[in-house]
């Protein structure tokens, strides 16, 4: 932990927890675009990227994803969007809320019961901001209960299935790159004694570092990486090329550079569970557990 109020950062939650340190797309299947058009018949004019539920006409990639590629958008418009998140919202919070805290509470080091609290409340804060910026008009625009209701096209799909399965195959990707990098670039520390800390030194600190990293968290990077940007980035370009545009965005937003690889991984795995199941819940699903699982081998390598 710091020595100063300036130095505390708030460590993203995948970040720190296994061999390698750990630290919000939107379900698309029934979105189409609607068309603004002024008061000459004759011509289409204003465009605009506004995506809305339409039950009766949908259009889906087949095969491996279900996700809509009827949304018409310009990806620089999604990545400015994506920009604006990070740097006017998540880096703020993530990496200067402590610091802001601990500054004025004029304390060196935060305790651990207020050190929780503090994390708790600032990615719930963000979860909030995140879920508010929804209901504001920008390109393209969903709503968000549409991200956990699935579609016609993936009702014969379980996603609670897919979940156990994306599960199960994100541990061993994890597993297996770990153990390569171990060997290349020697071991690395499992135990990260600031979360392992927030764990053991009360059932409150230990409750709220559960609640963070295993119900907040995964809601909210889900929303903005799979709900939000593989959704949008499913209408400018196939699939596979939008799974790993918005794992390479979810990886470089935790900004580590030795977990680059491994969030990559993670976000790919969570990406295709995603596009599979056309439901939000799979992902979120899959997330949680591998962070309960991560909190897990912290919590047991004292």
């Amino acid at each position: 932990m710091a020595n100063a109020p300036t130095c505390i950062k708030m460590e993203a939650p995948f970040l720190s927890l296994l061999p390698i340190k750990f630290r919000m797309d939107f379900h698309q299947s029934h979105f189409t675009s609607k068309l603004f058009l002024s008061n000459n018949r004759s011509n289409l004019v204003n465009f605009k990227c506004f995506s809305v539920k339409n039950k009766e006409s949908h259009k889906s990639q087949t095969g491996f994803s279900v996700l809509n590629a009827d949304i018409d958008c310009d990806i620089w418009t999604i990545l400015c969007n994506m920009a604006f998140y990070i740097f006017s919202m998540h880096v703020p919070l993530s990496f200067g809320g402590l610091s802001v805290i601990a500054n004025t509470l004029n304390q060196r080091v935060l305790e651990p019961q207020v050190e929780a609290l503090s994390i708790f409340s600032i990615q719930t804060i963000e979860l909030l901001t995140v879920l508010l910026l929804l209901n504001c008009p920008i390109e393209p625009r969903y709503k968000l209960l549409d991200f956990f209701k699935g579609s016609t096209l993936s009702e014969e799909r379980n996603w609670l299935l897919a979940s156990a399965a994306g599960f199960l195959f994100l541990v061993f990707l994890v597993f297996l790159t770990s153990t390569i990098a171990d060997q290349l670039l020697g071991p690395k520390e499992v135990n990260n004694p600031i979360v392992n800390e927030l764990l053991s030194s009360s059932s409150i600190s230990g409750t709220l570092c559960v609640l963070v990293y295993c119900v907040v968290t995964p809601l909210l990077e889900e929303i903005v990486y799979r709900g939000y940007l593989l959704t949008s980035l499913s209408g400018t370009m196939n699939w596979q090329k939008a799974v790993l545009v918005s794992s390479i965005i979810f990886s470089a937003s935790h900004f580590s550079a030795e977990n680059f690889l491994q969030l990559f991984i993670v976000g790919t795995v969570l990406g295709c569970s995603y596009c599979w199941t056309g439901n939000l819940s799979s992902s979120v699903l899959v997330h949680s557990l591998y962070n309960a699982l991560t909190l897990f081998l912290t919590f047991i390598s004292r």
